[in-house]
Formats: C-alpha cells, structure tokens, sequence
C-alpha cells in the first residue's frame, strides 16, 4: 500500500487536503477526505463528496480523478510517450508518478506519507475494515470486520432497488462471488458493484456463528498453502518463511500442508501488516 497527500501548490501554507491510497497487487486507488473538509479547497472532482458529507472516495471516483491527470489511453502517439519515460505498458500508477500527480489544469500535486503520518482520524477510518466476507442463502452476508465484530447482512434493501445490481438478482450464482474490496473498504462484485463497510455495518445484526454459518465460511475462506502461494505470487519457500517469523498464521498445520485463513493472506497482498 502506498500513501499519498494531496497538496495544492498554489496555497501560501503547505496543507494536505486529501489522502491518495493505492493498493499496488489490485491496481486500486481509494482517496480519503478529513472531517470537516473545505469544497473550496478541495479537487473540484472531490467537492462533491465534501458537500454530500463523504469522506471516503470509492474506487471508480478516485481512479476517475487520477486518470483525469495523466495521459489518456486515446492519445494519438501514446506508444511513444510510454517509451520517451521508460515504460513498456500503459499505467496509471506509474504515469501519475512521473510529475508527482501534477497536471497542466490545476496546481495540484501528490507528496507520499507513512501511515503513521496520517492524522489520528484518517488512521481510525481505515483500520476499520472488513476483514472477509461469505455469501449466504436468500442474498444474506456473514462479514467480519476488524476488531473482532460479525455481522449478518441483508443485503436486499442494500441493493434491491438499485438497477445495476439487477444482474445479482437475476443470478444468485453471481451474488456469491462476492469478495472483499482491497484495503477492506467494502465488498464488490467485479469492478463496479460495491457495498461500502459503513452500509454493511450499519445494516447488519450483530449475530452468534451457527454450525452452518460456520462450515460455509471453511468452505469458502479457508485455502491451501498452494492457494497461498498464488494469491502472493511466491513459492511455498516463502509461505513458509512467513510462518516462521509470524507474519501468516496457519489455522492448521500437518506436515507439508497448512491451511490458511483467505482474508488474512489477502492482507498480506494488501500490504496490510498483521
């Protein structure tokens, strides 16, 4: 995970305005606002989520804002662009890195932070997270979030009513395959439809693990050191070096294999370290 202010180069007092996320495994921008932001000052693109009272930007938006400052994919001579700055595809990330977030529209600039640099406020926000998630009958979720609460969620009010998730109702294979959002921001299906944590948690009910609960979850969310490997991109040398300085916690252990909880292996990916 990489951290980023957003700083504007016309103000006489250098002040981060918004914070820029990016989760590099999942090529996933998130851009975080402070309580009490100011419309004025914010990126025009983001003032909208000050006035509606939203402090956390989802994916579409922040990447929406990061692509509207770099070279788009539709440029004529792009191919050799790319080459002019060393690069062999094209890549927001990498793109927005080449002038420090700046762009001919504005004064606008990225500077990057430590997590332990963020304000106390912005720290709390994104260490609240959703940890995994497990589908269940009659478009029902089982989520963990950090700290240790579960919730049952009905997700019909959630997403009844809203047209682009009528493919979900139509289909309830495809409801199951949910998953968690990179960084724990929420749950999606594909690219464009999402759950927030904060709807997720606001409309669940605190509930006890049945049996049935339980085994869907085992079924679903527990993985294979193979499994693990692939999620990480490394080799089973690596997995197990993890594991011996306590940074991957098997949930079983017997002989060469281990199983391991997804949710956790995926915040190693995040670079989220437990």
């Amino acid at each position: 995970m990489r951290i980023f202010a957003i700083r504007d180069g016309n103000a006489d007092v250098p002040k981060d305005l918004a914070y820029l996320f990016y989760y590099e495994k999942d090529k996933t921008f998130y851009i975080e606002l402070p309580e009490g932001a100011d419309e004025w000052e914010t990126p025009l693109l983001l003032s909208s989520f000050v006035k509606r009272g939203e402090t956390t930007v989802n994916p579409y938006w922040s990447k929406l804002w990061v692509q509207q400052r770099i070279i788009p994919t539709d440029r004529q001579n792009i191919g050799q662009v790319l080459r002019d700055n060393g690069l062999e595809l094209y890549d927001e990330f990498d793109l927005l890195m080449l002038a420090d977030g700046r762009c001919a529209q504005d004064e606008y600039y990225l500077t990057e932070r430590k997590e332990s640099e963020l304000p106390t406020e912005i720290r709390e926000r994104i260490a609240h997270r959703v940890e995994d998630v497990v589908p269940l009958p009659q478009y029902h979720l089982l989520v963990f979030f950090s700290g240790g609460a579960i919730q049952k969620v009905d997700a019909l009010p959630l997403i009844g009513d809203v047209v682009p998730f009528a493919p979900l109702l139509r289909d309830p294979a495809l409801f199951e395959t949910v998953q968690v959002q990179a960084g724990g921001y929420g749950v999606s299906w594909g690219t464009t439809l999402e759950l927030s944590k904060n709807d997720l948690f606001e409309s669940g009910t605190p509930i006890p693990l049945s049996a049935d609960d339980f085994a869907s979850f085992v079924a679903r969310r527990v993985i294979t050191t193979a499994e693990a490997c692939e999620l990480l991109g490394c080799s089973r040398q690596n997995i197990d070096d993890l594991v011996r300085r306590d940074k991957l916690h098997p949930v079983k252990a017997g002989g060469r294999t281990k199983l391991f909880l997804r949710s956790e292996v995926e915040q190693r990916r995040w670079g989220i370290d437990i």
